[in-house]
């Protein structure tokens, strides 16, 4: 059964063995002829293909593509080794003289590789394109398009695409070849109309796959704007729909030291009515970004860094941001947002965002509601701050959040900036084991209108509250409520504490003042003309309820009647408490609770007068007990 097996193996391998050899004969053979034929064209090229026929070929192509006259001053330079390639010196690119004389752009050296075949048979064919130093002018149209306006072959392109079933279709006559084209030191300047400003970018350096008109785009293009280098990695299966201004599949990054962004999906370059897709974004330094850009954000000098990673797409006159995860320095949060624009009115950002913890002055910032001193002269100068750039109406979460010093939980809050108008509301926060709620407006031309501030806050541990503060004299620690209502005239950028003016109600149940003894200020008073509070300092006061009212104005507070009711005793103090100095100048008294017991605790009247922590006490007679009256 072996023997039979190899048998058949070797019927099979025997015909294999007779035609392989004369099969290498015959391929060696052509192998040589083509190789004497490539080595041939190249040596004889130089005497069949004239240097001006390329060159007038190349000038062809190019005024073909770009509808423009091409103008070559320098001596061409062909090569033919190890393929047939010219170059091409001090090309201008323009219109005819009678349609204009427009200036396209210039090139110092322009080189291509040629069909030597098409060259032999009196035709011109070229394909990867490298530009040396091209200096390029285009102009950006009212519609948002570059003016590819001209008749050559690339705008008959871009006009006669079409789109059939989401796929990008182009007649064959408006086909062509292209291949790959590289740019090396080239400056490009492009004229917005619609915005009246001019882009200049130097130093571009480009890499562009397009083997034809009707076939996919991958680019990577390398400039510099403003002193500053970016990088843009373009690619679109549909690159003439994306030039014409309509919906294509496109994937666009951003790459710099001050921005990092990339989206994935269906956009235009000419507006946002059908974009869909994914798009990230990584700023690490936003202050650094807006004076690259030449912008300038009010108190943005707080958030560092931003990111954002979502779903977009168009909605009606605008953008949804679906499944939204934005970080604001070290605040991270989650939700939905949209961009409203509409023509004639401001944009709009809207929204909800869930945060897990958040530092609500940067938030703040970022949104300017708050200016810094130095930017007072460019308001006052004209110059439009944010509350005429953009509206908002946002609104915030978060488990916990911090506000300078104060910590608060399950926070609840907004942002509104509309009709020259900001607000901050926090309409529901636990704060220091109560509840707070909290409403900031600035008004007027990006607060230098003024300011408002309404504080509420319910049944808070004002003990913990002076711990965390770090407050020194004697102050009282219970669990109480507080009123705060607040405003300045001048501008916010601008208010001093003796700018401020408002109201304080603040009340309690039962708590302590820690550093005031009665018995111990009736010692004193009974002893001594004047004495420093330190010197009662030996106890502290205990009292049922608290009830205190101030007046915010000039520099200073104004206490009307404050009552601290003790069990046997009652302080009452009114008077004026200077800011700047922590000064003091309060009238007081120390009276019985009870009336009954008027004659075991007489009234005690007397003046507070000093700084605090510790001021002096002055005992005031009461008049019946003058020595004139006795």
């Amino acid at each position: 059964m072996s023997t039979s097996r190899h048998r058949r193996w070797r019927r099979k391998i025997g015909p294999v063995s007779r035609w392989l050899p004369a099969f290498a004969r015959l391929s060696t053979v052509f192998l040589l002829i083509a190789l004497a034929l490539f080595v041939a064209l190249r040596v004889a090229a130089p005497y069949l293909i004239s240097t001006g026929f390329v060159r007038s070929g190349i000038e062809d192509a190019l005024s073909k593509w770009t509808g423009y006259h091409a103008e070559i001053k320098g001596s061409p330079v062909l090569e033919f080794w190890p393929t047939p390639r010219i170059t091409l010196n001090q090309i201008t690119i323009r219109q005819p003289r009678e349609s204009g004389d427009k200036l396209l752009g210039s090139i110092e050296s322009l080189s291509a590789d040629f069909s030597l075949i098409d060259a032999l048979r009196g035709r011109t064919s070229f394909h990867e394109f490298h530009l040396v130093r091209p200096n390029l002018a285009l102009t950006r149209d009212e519609k948002g398009l570059i003016d590819w306006s001209y008749a050559g072959l690339l705008a008959r392109a871009i006009s006669g695409v079409r789109s059939e079933n989401g796929a990008e279709v182009l007649d064959p006559d408006l086909d062509a070849e292209i291949g790959a084209v590289t740019v090396e030191d080239g400056t490009l300047v492009v004229t917005d109309i619609k915005s009246a400003k001019t882009y200049h970018f130097d130093s571009v350096t480009a890499d562009i796959a397009w083997p034809r008109l009707s076939g996919a785009i991958s680019s990577v293009v390398i400039a510099r704007i403003n002193g500053q280098d970016l990088k843009v990695d373009f690619a679109s299966r549909q690159p003439l729909l994306a030039f014409a201004g309509r919906n294509a599949e496109t994937r666009t990054s951003l790459t710099s030291n001050l921005l990092t962004a990339h989206f994935q999906g269906i956009a235009s370059i000419a507006n946002l009515s059908a974009l869909s897709g994914n798009v990230t974004a990584t700023i690490p330094d936003v202050p650094a970004l807006l004076t690259w850009s030449g912008k300038s954000i009010p108190g943005i000098a707080t958030l560092k860094s931003a990111s954002l990673e979502s779903d977009i797409m168009s909605s009606g006159n605008g953008l949804r941001f679906n499944n939204l995860s934005l970080s604001l320095n070290e605040a991270s949060a989650t939700g939905v947002m949209d961009l409203f624009t509409q023509p004639g009115k401001r944009p709009k950002i809207g929204g909800t965002l869930a945060f897990d913890q958040m530092n609500l002055k940067p938030f703040l910032d970022a949104f300017a509601l708050r200016l810094a001193a130095g930017e007072a002269e460019e308001i006052s100068a004209g110059i439009s701050g944010p509350l005429r750039l953009l509206d908002i109406d946002v609104r915030l979460s978060a488990r916990r959040a911090q506000m300078g010093l104060f910590e608060l939980s399950d926070v609840g809050a907004s942002v509104i900036v509309a009709g020259g108008e900001a607000k901050f509301d926090i309409g529901d926060s636990q704060f220091e084991g109560g509840e707070m709620t909290a409403h900031l407006e600035a008004t007027q031309r990006d607060f230098d209108g003024g300011g408002k501030l309404r504080l509420s806050i319910r049944d808070a541990d004002f003990a913990a509250l002076a711990e965390r503060l770090q407050l020194k004299g004697p102050l009282p620690l219970a669990t109480g409520s507080i009123d705060l209502d607040l405003q300045s005239p001048k501008a916010i950028w601008t208010t001093g504490l003796a700018d401020v003016t408002g109201k304080l109600h603040f009340w309690t149940g039962e708590g302590t003042i820690p550093g005031i003894d009665a018995t111990a200020l009736r010692t004193q008073a009974a002893e001594k003309p004047f004495f420093p509070l330190s010197a009662a300092a030996g106890g502290a006061f205990a009292f049922s309820q608290l009830n205190l009212q101030a007046d915010f104005a000039n520099g200073s507070a104004e206490i009307h009647d404050a009552h601290i009711a003790g069990p046997t005793q009652t302080l009452t103090l009114s008077g004026i408490i200077t800011y700047h100095s922590n000064g003091l100048a309060l009238s007081g008294s120390l009276d019985a609770t009870d009336p009954a017991k008027a004659a075991e605790l007489p009234l005690l009247p007397f003046f507070i007068g000093g700084s605090w922590p510790n001021p002096v006490i002055s005992p005031v007679p009461l008049f019946g007990n003058t020595p004139q009256a006795q």
